[in-house]
């Protein structure tokens, strides 16, 4: 597309600036969307890959979700009403750029796929004896026999609207990885038209005092 638009720009030589700045706009969200869909890519590759090392620390988990907080309102630009219940203080032992990339999937792709207006809730807790990261949406919701495919590379479930929001179709699937890594589970439930909660459940000997 980029290329298409560079021909036209070549060819046309009467374009006023107006003109101009469309077509460069537009080459300009196609390479952002090309960046987004590299940086998935590789992340990933390293995810799928047996030989990274996985370097663990002690992670500051309420501290990690208030800076995901403010970057969700800073994507959403005021169109949702987010917040952050955090009813454990605990941290987790893993790695932290795996666990943000994840997390960040999973705020990400509830603000896309949220109305103007709706409501999105991010929580940590703790729930018989697990540690879970939630992620509850009140967005359009999910028919029961997409969920089993949702964290397969560049599935869709609805083609047209995921052009329009911009995703990659890798964020899922990022997220999975991710917490397998972490011997952390997926779990996903979710209402047509009335919305979904995913939620990333850790094991008790992930769980650290901060």
């Amino acid at each position: 597309m980029v290329g298409g638009f560079l021909e036209t720009l070549v060819d046309m030589q009467h374009l006023d600036e107006t003109q101009t700045r469309h077509y460069l706009n537009l080459m300009l969200d196609q390479t952002n969307r090309m960046a987004h869909l590299v940086k998935d890519l590789l992340m990933l590759s390293k995810l799928e890959s047996s030989h990274t090392a996985h370097r663990e620390e002690k992670i500051d988990l309420p501290r990690l979700l208030r800076d995901l907080l403010e970057e969700a309102q800073s994507l959403s630009a005021g169109r949702h009403r987010l917040r952050l219940d955090l009813a454990s203080e605990r941290g987790l032992l893993g790695n932290e750029n795996e666990l943000r990339s994840a997390f960040g999937n999973l705020v990400s792709n509830a603000i896309r796929y949220t109305p103007d207006g709706g409501e999105i809730a991010l929580q940590w807790e703790e729930w018989e004896g697990e540690g879970v990261f939630s992620v509850q949406d009140s967005g359009i919701g999910i028919e029961p026999l997409h969920i089993p495919r949702l964290t397969e590379r560049f599935y869709r479930v609805d083609r047209s609207r995921s052009r329009e929001t911009g995703g990659t179709g890798l964020g899922l699937a990022i997220a999975k990885h991710a917490l397998t890594r972490h011997q952390a589970r997926l779990e996903i439930e979710s209402t047509p038209g009335q919305g979904s909660t995913f939620s990333a459940c850790f094991p008790s000997r992930r769980l650290i005092g901060m």
